[in-house]
């Protein structure tokens, strides 16, 4: 900062102010400040989470732990966050995909661009903006560096970590996509997010396979989000039917919770739902070979996982369907080359025998 003129509480603050208009104009539903620091119980609550071996092969969790707790541990100039929300809310129940046994249930965030692409963009041109208006120095984040950003979120006053452990935020509900500028900034904070979760448990027990062994903890291990996304092996046999039609994620505990009664559906076309990824037919998605799934996930957070293990969760869902239609989708893939594409292809095809 060297070289700048000095800055006075009354210019921070309005740094601040111009800042938070500044993202809800280039489209952010929501925007706050945080200092970049933490408490100490947000890096204690990470610490048991990985003691307990609950990040399963997330090994990226553990590998930067300090700087997720720490944010001067990432950015040793960093001074404030400024945190953002950009709101994903589905147009009607994304659950009633739930009750069509023979079509694939796809995760909201993930039905049209990935999100990642848009949040850093937006975050791009904020930052500009900072550093051309203020001469400061920054770094953009949005899911992709040992940040801790629901709880920079809560204390940026953009909403509260329900029990679910995601953000609820009381204009948006559990959809608000998050992302984060570090800066050398000192700008004046905005208040904590108080929670309001109060008594209600809809998102503890709305969780098909018991993922939340208490309120505000997650066992990633036993979450469908973590199974189908980014657990590579087989799936446990005992959690396989409870992940339903579930292919790619799961929204259970974000979709029941009340405070998405205040939730306007996303104004941003790039965030809502492409018609053929809302209830996509298992059979089509079974016959994929790798052209096809790259071809079909252009542009989509879905890509990233690969085929392979995208047809692994199809079939989990065939297996899953009860419907002997779909056996020969399976029998197909009983002999893929992948050898867990083959084994899931074996147990669906079993199950529908049976």
């Amino acid at each position: 900062m060297a070289g700048h003129p000095q800055r006075t509480p009354g210019s921070l603050s309005l740094a601040a102010s111009l800042i938070r208009q500044k993202a809800l104009a280039l489209g952010f539903d929501a925007a706050g400040i945080a200092p970049a620091t933490l408490a100490p119980e947000a890096g204690e609550r990470l610490q048991a989470f990985l003691a307990a071996g609950q990040h399963g092969e997330m090994t990226w969790l553990a590998d930067r732990a300090e700087q997720r707790a720490d944010p001067q541990a990432l950015w040793p100039a960093a001074r404030s966050v400024v945190c953002v929300g950009l709101n994903y809310t589905p147009e009607g129940d994304p659950l009633d995909t739930l009750a069509r046994p023979a079509h694939g249930n796809i995760s909201v965030y993930a039905r049209n661009r990935d999100y990642h692409d848009v949040v850093k963009g937006m975050l791009k041109h904020l930052g500009q903006f900072i550093v051309s208006r203020f001469g400061a120095e920054v770094k953009v984040f949005t899911d992709t560096a040992p940040v801790l950003e629901k709880p920079l979120a809560q204390q940026a006053g953009l909403g509260w970590q329900g029990k679910h452990t995601n953000l609820v935020s009381r204009a948006h509900g559990s959809w608000l996509f998050l992302g984060e500028i570090y800066t050398t900034l000192d700008l004046p904070p905005d208040k904590p997010h108080a929670g309001r979760c109060g008594s209600c448990t809809r998102c503890l027990r709305a969780c098909p396979t018991d993922a939340f062994p208490a309120p505000y903890r997650l066992d990633a291990t036993r979450c469908i989000a973590y199974l189908t996304i980014e657990h590579a092996g087989p799936i446990p046999e005992a959690l396989r039917p409870a992940i339903g039609n579930r292919i790619y994620g799961c929204d259970d505990c974000l979709a029941v919770c009340p405070w998405n009664r205040f939730a306007a559906a996303t104004r941003h076309t790039r965030l809502q739902a492409r018609p053929d990824l809302v209830s996509p037919d298992l059979a089509a998605l079974a016959a994929l070979d790798d052209a096809g799934f790259r071809a079909l996930f252009s542009g989509s957070p879905i890509k990233r996982i690969g085929r392979n293990r995208f047809v692994r969760n199809v079939l989990i869902a065939i297996g899953n369907s009860a419907d002997r239609r779909l056996r020969p989708a399976a029998q197909a893939l009983c002999a893929d080359p992948d050898p867990v594409v083959a084994e899931a292809a074996a147990w669906a095809a079993a199950r529908l025998e049976a």
